[in-house]
């Protein structure tokens, strides 16, 4: 598709000027040209039409040329269009001023047909050029944009951070960390009897609210395994009551859950202590936590009933005056032996 044709302004306070110009402009293939007999007047068109190049007179009436040209180059969203100035012979010492303001170029009177064409070719030539130049930096910004929209959905916002302003992310220890997991009751038998696109709308909706109620209770999402969601309190963002927020958060995902009326039920376990943090993989990284913390919340999950938050004894003593809950007695633990259970299922 061929460009549309470049729009150009003469100013010049003499009619006949004004008239040669345009119809010498006219025989070398533009013909979108328009007149202003003054700056002033030819100012207000220029704010109000996005002109390729302005040709335009030094001496005039009301503004002057030199006047304009001060006005266009301080301005902003003006400033990037080119400006042939036209003048006599005796105004070459004008002439030097209005290249030192950023005049593009000049035209001598009586005008030349090969200079004119040389000179109003380069002037579209540069512009055109810039309009590209801004493209592009636009097209990258919005690139950016989306970028960081997508790493901001996949990292916690201070690792994303880290990870734009450095290229990488160090590893760390973080005390007092808050781990939950929550997964669905009987989700691989939900899978075998329905369509999938039932499985990931549900999914989906169910999700969506976690991500909201993890915000709402000052947690992050750290990943979803299958139909597990992982979520972490006082990891990067300060939370004095990571244990308290972690309790808070499952029950709401519980609450959540039935009002959403799927048909499921969700087990939530929690612990906290200390975890370790950090990225891993290149292609499809992601943002981490290991440790005794992460696997002794995973294990307290599949314990006792669905609807109720599942965590250790030692736990429970922190946040006790806060909840209602009841022993389960001891239990097997998986690598830490027989240790009492507490399920929580209210708060004070």
């Amino acid at each position: 598709m061929d460009s549309p044709d470049p729009t150009l302004l003469v100013v010049d306070d003499e009619e006949f000027n004004r008239k040669l110009l345009v119809r010498q402009l006219n025989k070398e293939g533009y013909p979108n040209i328009d007149v202003a007999e003054n700056g002033q007047q030819a100012l207000e068109m220029i704010r109000l039409t996005g002109y390729d190049l302005v040709m335009m007179d030094i001496e005039m009436p009301e503004m002057s040329g030199i006047e304009l040209l001060e006005i266009l180059k301080s301005d902003m969203r003006l400033r990037d269009v080119p400006v042939i100035m036209i003048s006599g012979v005796e105004e070459m010492d004008s002439i030097v001023k209005c290249i030192e303001l950023g005049a593009e170029d000049y035209l001598s009177k009586p005008f030349n047909p090969v200079m004119l064409r040389a000179r109003v070719s380069a002037g579209l030539e540069k512009k055109r050029l810039k309009d590209l130049e801004s493209l592009h930096f636009n097209q990258l910004k919005t690139e950016k944009k989306k970028s960081d929209r997508l790493l901001n959905v996949v990292l916690p916002a201070s690792i994303a951070s880290e990870l734009k302003a450095t290229g990488k992310v160090v590893p760390r220890r973080y005390d007092n960390t808050a781990i939950l997991f929550c997964d669905i009751v009987s989700f691989t038998d939900y899978c075998d009897v329905h369509t999938p696109e039932e499985v990931v709308s549900g999914l989906q909706s169910l999700f969506v609210e976690f991500e909201k109620i993890t915000s709402r209770n000052e947690m992050e999402k750290i990943k979803t395994i299958g139909d597990e969601f992982m979520a972490a309190a006082g990891l990067t963002r300060q939370n004095f009551t990571p244990l308290l927020s972690a309790v808070k958060c499952g029950l709401e995902m519980i609450e959540a859950t039935m009002k959403l009326n799927i048909g499921w039920q969700v087990r939530v376990g929690v612990h906290a202590g200390s975890v370790v943090g950090g990225i891993v993989g290149e292609e499809k990284y992601q943002f981490d936590v290991w440790g005794d913390t992460v696997n002794v919340a995973a294990r307290m999950t599949g314990l006792g009933d669905p609807g109720k938050v599942m965590m250790t004894y030692e736990s429970w003593l922190e946040v006790q005056d806060e909840c209602e809950g009841r022993s389960l007695g001891r239990v097997e633990i998986k690598g830490k032996g027989q240790i009492e259970v507490v399920e929580c299922y209210g708060l004070q």
